[in-house]
């Protein structure tokens, strides 16, 4: 007989079982996303399905690989992560969206995040204030490797490498006007607009800092759908929701990541 409700076979939220995991992940938020990243896989089959996160196994170059949504925001994906680790999974890669922040970026851009502003809550359940939600390098250098390979150049065909910003509320960013903390908010933002951050999404911190915590690698690649400062000061931009190619920076990322666990560096 269970001992409390965690004492289950399947991990209480993702209702995965070890075997059904993969050591390499993929995550996004949105669950109907997952099945079209696992058509990219060999053998991809859904083997759990609860609340927001759905999720798929197949293989990518004769390794098991995992694709798990997280829903929306910071502390459903260190849910994730946290049962994904019980699994045996070591290894996180974030595909996501956003708006871009810094005016070289432009909607349909790649934003590789290296570290993440923690203007969230979750993260500060994992590390101390004033400690850095940041990737792991061997990660952000296998994306940044693989978005090189996939970008032109061009406008909306770019790849940028930095600092993302990772919130709780959507609309604090986009609507603070009505907020009773509204002139808070931009003025926070304005320093991080400053400090050249690339975009403003919501799950990287607290992924990062599962990671930093429970000692796993973790890095994202972000698709800048349109970048919010551009539209502003009235600049031209793309709106590009199309997140293939960041799809095909994480599995090469991963292809990279796989090829060298093998040869043991």
């Amino acid at each position: 007989m269970a001992n409390s409700i965690m004492d289950t076979e399947r991990q209480y939220h993702i209702r995965t079982l070890p075997e059904e995991v993969g050591r390499y992940v993929i995550l996004a938020g949105d669950p109907a996303r997952i099945p079209v990243i696992a058509a990219y896989l060999d053998g991809a089959v859904q083997v759990a399905c609860n609340r927001e996160f759905n999720v798929y196994t197949g293989t990518l170059d004769g390794e098991k690989v995992t694709v798990c949504s997280t829903g929306i925001g910071g502390p459903s994906a260190a849910i994730a992560v946290e049962e994904l680790i019980k699994c045996g999974a070591d290894t996180f890669i974030r595909v996501g969206t956003s708006g871009g922040m810094d005016l070289e970026v432009g909607g349909g851009d790649l934003c590789i995040a290296n570290a993440a502003i923690r203007s969230e809550g979750t993260s500060h359940e994992y590390l101390p204030i004033g400690f850095p939600a940041v990737a792991d390098f061997e990660v952000t250098r296998a994306l940044a490797d693989a978005a090189e390979k996939l970008s032109d150049g061009t406008d909306g065909n770019r790849y940028h490498v930095g600092v993302v910003h990772s919130k709780d509320s959507f609309y604090g960013e986009v609507e603070p006007e009505d907020k009773p903390v509204g002139e808070n908010i931009s003025e926070r933002w304005k320093s991080y607009l400053k400090g050249r951050c690339l975009t403003s999404e919501m799950e990287c911190a607290a992924i990062f800092s599962v990671g930093i915590a429970k000692d796993v690698r973790c890095g994202a690649v972000i698709t800048a759908i349109w970048n919010v400062e551009r539209s502003k000061q009235g600049y031209a931009d793309n709106v590009a929701e199309d997140t293939t190619r960041g799809i095909l920076c994480a599995l090469d990322a991963l292809r990279i990541l796989i090829d060298k666990d093998k040869k043991g560096k």
